[in-house]
C-alpha cells in the first residue's frame, strides 16, 4: 500500500491492540525512518501515550506494511485512511448545520480527522452538547422539561467505550476462555458446568420459577432466581454473567474505571456491559468459537445449532472476534426495532450508525421485518464509496402467554466487502462490481445522495428548489450549485 502514512494515533492504537510491546519497540528501533525511538527502554504504561513520529507521518511501503501486519496480527485496513470513517460521520451528524453554513467539504473534515483527531473529538463533543441544549430548550419551551442539567446519555458513553476498544476486551476474553477450559465448557455442556461452578465455588442456589424478573440475584441468601421464560441459551448467559460478577468483580471495576468515574451511572453500566462480555466469551470460548466460525464460513444458523444459543447472541459474539493474531471477520452489529430505533450497535470497523435512529430505509435491516425467520443479504454502498455485505434477520421474544406483548427486533451483521468472500452469504454475489450494490446513507438529514427517491427529509447545506409548476420523483429537489 504505497504512500499510506503511519500516523501517531494509529501507532498508539497498534501498540494498545497488539499487546506485543517488546516486538513493537524492537521493530521501531530497527526502523528509525518509521519512528525515532526513545533511547531509554519504553515502559508498558507509555503505551497509553502517543509514540513520537517525525512531525506527521512517514510513508509505509508494501514490505514494511506486510511485516507490521504479520508481527502484530492486525488487519491491513488498520493503516488505511478509512480508519477515520466513523469520526468523520459523527462530525457530519453533530455539526450538520454549522458545516453547511461554513461551506466545509467532506475533504476538509477528512483532513481534520486525520491530522488533528483530538481537535476533531473536541468539536464533536461541542456539537453533541449543542444538540442536547437545543433539544432541552425545545422541551422547556413546550413545558415538557425543566431539568437544567445536560448529561450525556450513559448508554452512548458505553457504546463509545466498546468502540474505542474495537469491540474486543483482550484481558476479559482471555480470562473467560481460561475459566471455560478450567470448568470444561463445551457445546451442549454449558448449563451444567456453570451451575456446578456457582454451587461449588460460591454456594449459589438456582431455583427456577415464574417471576416478574427474568433474573434476580439475592446476595444475602446466595440465591439466583431465574424465570421459566428464559430459554436454555439465555439461562446460560445469565449464569455466565453472575460468575463474572462474583469472581472478577475487581477486574470489572478496574476496566470500567479506565473511562468512567466509579459510582457514576456510566461506570455501573460499563461494569454490567463488561460482565455480559465475559459471559459471552465464557459460553463461546474464543479459540473454539473462532475455529467453528471459520469452518462453517460464518454461517450463523449452523453456529446457533451447534452451540444451542440464540441468533442475537451468536451474532454479537461474532462481532467481538478481534484477538491479535487470531482475528475473525471485523463485523458491525446492530439491533433495531420497526420504528428504526437502535437499541444495540457495536462495530469493529469504521461503519457509522446514526445516533438518532431513522437511518436509511433502503438498508436491508428493515426489510427483515417483512419476512421473519429468513436471513436477508445485501451488498450496500455508502456515499463515500465504501461497500459492505450485510445480513439481517428478524427475531422475536415473547413475554408469556396469550395476549401478553412481546418484542421484535431485526439483527444486522455486516462487514466491509473486502472480507465478504469469507462469508457463506457471499456465494453467488458479484463482490467486485458496484452496479449491484444498494446505495444507502447515514440518515436523510446528513445523506449526500441528493437524487434519492426515498429521502424523508431535505438535505442540510443545500437550498431547496421549489417550483409549483413541476414535480419530480425526488421528494426534495435542491438548487444546482452556481458556477
Amino acid at each position: 500500500m504505497p504512500g499510506v502514512g503511519l500516523r501517531c494515533e494509529e501507532q498508539r492504537q497498534l501498540a494498545l491492540e497488539s499487546g506485543s510491546f517488546e516486538p513493537l519497540a524492537d521493530l521501531l528501533h530497527r526502523c528509525p525512518w518509521i519512528l525515532r525511538a526513545e533511547r531509554h527502554r519504553l515502559r508498558l504504561n507509555q503505551l497509553r501515550h502517543r509514540l513520537p513520529l517525525d512531525h506527521d507521518s512517514r510513508p509505509l511501503t508494501v514490505p514494511v506494511l506486510l511485516r507490521l501486519t504479520e508481527t502484530f496480527g492486525v488487519d491491513p485496513g488498520f493503516f488505511s485512511e478509512r480508519d477515520t470513517t466513523r469520526l468523520i460521520a459523527d462530525l457530519r451528524e453533530a455539526l450538520a448545520g454549522e458545516l453547511a453554513e461554513a461551506g466545509l467539504s467532506a475533504a476538509d473534515l477528512a483532513e481534520l480527522a486525520a491530522r488533528m483527531p483530538a481537535v476533531a473529538q473536541v468539536l464533536l463533543g461541542l456539537g453533541r452538547r449543542n444538540q442536547l441544549l437545543a433539544e432541552r430548550l425545545a422541551q422547556a419551551t413546550d413545558g415538557r422539561g425543566t431539568d437544567p442539567e445536560l448529561p450525556r446519555s450513559p448508554h452512548e458513553e458505553i457504546r463509545d467505550f466498546f468502540y474505542r476498544r474495537r469491540n474486543y476486551l483482550h484481558d476479559t476474553d482471555l480470562a473467560a476462555e481460561a475459566l471455560a477450559e478450567d470448568i470444561g465448557i463445551g457445546p451442549g455442556e454449558v448449563l451444567p458446568a456453570l451451575a456446578a461452578r456457582l454451587a461449588d465455588r460460591h454456594g449459589v442456589r438456582l431455583p427456577v420459577g415464574a417471576a416478574d424478573h427474568l433474573h434476580h440475584y439475592d446476595a444475602p441468601t446466595r440465591t439466583l432466581h431465574l424465570s421459566t421464560r428464559l430459554r436454555p441459551g439465555q439461562r446460560a448467559f445469565r449464569l455466565g454473567t453472575q460468575v463474572a460478577l462474583l469472581e472478577h468483580g475487581a477486574e470489572l471495576d478496574q476496566l470500567a474505571a479506565e473511562d468512567f468515574t466509579p459510582g457514576s451511572p456510566a461506570h455501573a453500566l460499563a461494569r454490567i456491559g463488561i460482565a455480559n462480555y465475559f459471559a459471552a466469551a465464557l459460553v463461546l470460548p474464543y479459540r473454539a468459537f473462532h475455529a467453528a466460525a471459520e469452518e462453517v464460513r460464518y454461517d450463523i444458523e449452523r453456529l446457533t445449532d451447534r452451540y444451542g444459543l440464540g441468533y442475537e447472541t451468536v451474532c454479537h459474539r461474532l462481532s467481538t472476534l478481534q484477538r491479535p493474531r487470531l482475528r475473525g471477520v471485523p463485523f458491525s452489529f446492530v439491533r433495531v426495532d420497526r420504528a428504526g430505533n437502535m437499541s444495540k450497535r457495536q462495530s469493529a470497523t469504521g461503519f457509522h450508525f446514526s445516533r438518532a435512529g431513522g437511518t436509511c430505509p433502503l438498508w436491508n435491516v428493515y426489510e427483515a421485518f417483512a419476512a421473519p425467520g429468513r436471513i436477508h443479504v445485501q451488498v450496500a454502498e455508502m456515499p463515500d464509496g465504501q461497500r459492505y455485505l450485510w445480513t439481517a434477520r428478524a427475531v422475536a421474544r415473547h413475554r408469556g402467554g396469550w395476549g401478553e406483548p412481546g418484542k421484535t427486533f431485526a439483527i444486522g451483521l455486516g462487514c466491509e466487502i473486502r472480507h465478504a468472500h469469507r462469508l457463506v452469504y457471499s456465494d453467488g454475489l458479484d463482490l467486485a462490481g458496484t452496479s449491484a450494490a444498494t446505495p444507502i446513507g447515514m440518515g436523510c438529514r446528513v445523506c449526500e445522495r441528493l437524487t434519492c427517491p426515498q429521502r424523508a427529509a431535505p438535505p442540510l447545506g443545500h437550498r431547496l428548489h421549489i417550483d409549483q409548476d413541476t414535480s419530480t420523483f425526488v421528494p426534495y429537489r435542491v438548487m444546482e450549485p452556481e458556477g
